[in-house]
């Protein structure tokens, strides 16, 4: 990401810091308990990627590899006011370091589940409760917390959403295209 101009626009910039912190909250609830800074990245960088059936068809399948080992500076500097203010990392910013140890208990899932935008809750929400239905989105995300398959069930939502915009955009490329 390069913002080209960076006015006061006070709107963007929160919309921005959200952005940043909602893939944060999400790269946390589908990585392990412990994970090395570039892991982080990788799955941040991954998310825009988690479900695109280009991956499988037309992209080269190391993309998201080769987006973040050459600009691991660049990631540092988007996420390390994000990662500093995060209690549950230790972001050594003099070493370019991060130590982090996510609480995956029930209750810490929850929290984070609880952070994530309303759309992606929606989704995770359609996906785990039954159809016909009219739950809670909040009962049902403290089922997925309490769920041990929490992040694959997070990555599922974001593959969902993913995989139809990718649909629209390619439909939308082949009928511009030439």
């Amino acid at each position: 990401v390069k913002i080209l101009t960076q006015n006061e626009n006070s709107k963007l910039q929160a919309a921005l810091v959200s952005n940043l912190k909602s893939a944060v909250t999400a790269a946390f609830l589908m990585l392990p308990e412990s994970f090395s800074e570039e892991d982080l990245y990788m799955q941040i960088a991954g998310l825009s990627y988690s479900g695109d059936f280009r991956m499988v068809i037309g992209e080269d399948r190391s993309k998201v590899q080769n987006i973040v080992k050459p600009n691991v500076p660049h990631f540092q500097k988007l996420y390390s006011n994000i990662l500093q203010d995060c209690p549950q990392v230790v972001y050594k910013h003099h070493l370019g370091r991060l130590e982090a140890s996510i609480d995956k208990s029930p209750e810490g899932q929850f929290t984070q589940l609880m952070a994530l935008p309303r759309t992606l809750q929606q989704k995770i929400t359609s996906l785990v409760g039954p159809p016909g239905k009219n739950r809670d989105v909040e009962e049902i995300l403290l089922q997925v917390a309490h769920d041990p398959d929490c992040g694959i069930v997070v990555h599922q939502g974001i593959s969902g959403i993913v995989r139809s915009s990718s649909i629209v955009q390619s439909a939308k490329t082949i009928l511009t295209a030439g």
